[in-house]
């Protein structure tokens, strides 16, 4: 007995015991969220100072109520508060200037664009008015027709049975004295030109195919007689034929086809797209303020040079005789009847 009782192992202490420490785990995760939480704040905090003074500025001049003197940028214009009509919509009549108004149009540049733009109306405007002298000297401003848009300013030579026989692309004796007056001032202009051919609906006969030829082969030779004759620097001309693919009028009279028998001398602008974009809504502000752009009327006379050679060109062409203006008249009623006849393309 005693022995089996010495022979029992005793039994060893118990492990000891540790605190459940799970939570250090949670606690952790919280003071991580809250450091981020933190630093968000505080860079949401941290304000840019360059950045907020540009806005401020932005802001200020946007409403018209400090000058920092600078100029703001941005489509639509600047109105101030004395500037503002009763009803809050803006300028009231008559205080629009032309550069307000392409503003007001919705197809404002920068101020340096429409500085631009307007300079070059007012070449363009000077270009016409040059032409239009030389036209008034020789009796031929009704054979001729002005516009500005974005290409720029368009010479259209109205009615080809003034300027060309019916289905023929040679020059008539008028047509060639109309060139005597525009070819002295486009040669000193300093534009591309682009000679453009039209032709009615009608389909042409004999001896042109078509009526892409018959308009190629009338602007080409009103090409030829400028660079040949007037001396426009070739390497300012284009020639180009559009057939009846572009009519002025869609009526189906006589007078509907005269119009869009045509030829356009196309005074190309030197201006960048966006800034010969703003010259129609130019010309538009400048006519609806009473007439040509004054800037225009002051370039034309700053530029004798170019009117005084139309002049003489047109003094020249005034001695024809009689017998030829009677034998241009005659051409033209016969070409005129050749063409009720025939199509007159």
């Amino acid at each position: 007995m005693s022995g089996a009782r010495g022979g029992r192992k005793k039994k060893g202490h118990a492990e000891e015991e540790h605190p459940d420490e799970r939570w250090l785990a949670s606690y952790m995760d919280m003071v991580t969220v809250l450091m981020c939480m933190f630093i968000v704040l505080f860079a949401m905090s941290s304000v840019d100072q360059d950045k907020y003074i540009a806005l401020r500025n932005s802001l200020a001049t946007g409403f018209g109520q400090t000058d920092v003197g600078k100029v703001d940028t941005a489509s639509g214009t600047v109105v101030t508060v004395n500037d503002v009509t009763p009803e809050g919509q803006g300028y009231s009549t008559g205080d629009e200037t032309d550069m307000s108004k392409a503003s007001a149009s919705g197809t404002a540049g920068t101020a340096e664009e429409l500085a631009q733009a307007q300079a070059e109306l007012d070449d363009l405007t000077a270009i016409k008015e040059a032409i239009a002298a030389g036209l008034a000297g020789s009796g031929l401003s009704a054979d001729v027709q002005f516009s500005t848009d974005a290409r720029g300013l368009t010479v259209r030579l109205v009615g080809s049975e003034t300027f060309f026989g019916t289905n023929s692309a040679d020059l008539s004796d008028t047509a060639r004295r109309v060139m005597d007056a525009i070819a002295p001032v486009l040669r000193g202009a300093g534009h591309d030109v682009s000679i453009e051919g039209h032709a009615d609906q009608r389909s042409s006969t004999a001896p042109y195919a078509t009526n892409w030829e018959l308009s190629s082969a009338r602007a080409t030779q009103v090409l030829r007689d400028l660079v040949e004759r007037g001396g426009l620097p070739v390497e300012h001309a284009q020639a180009v034929g559009f057939g009846s693919s572009r009519p002025l009028s869609t009526g189906g009279t006589e007078a509907d086809f005269a119009t869009n028998r045509r030829v356009d001398i196309v005074v190309l602008s030197n201006q960048s797209d966006d800034v010969s974009a703003l010259l129609p809504q130019l010309q538009a502000a400048a006519e609806g303020a009473g007439g040509a752009v004054t800037a225009g009327r002051n370039a034309a006379a700053e530029s004798p040079p170019a009117v005084e050679d139309a002049a003489a060109t047109t003094t020249t062409t005034e001695k024809k005789t009689d017998k030829t203006e009677k034998k241009t008249e005659k051409e033209s009623e016969d070409a005129h009847a050749e063409g009720a006849q025939s199509g007159g393309h």
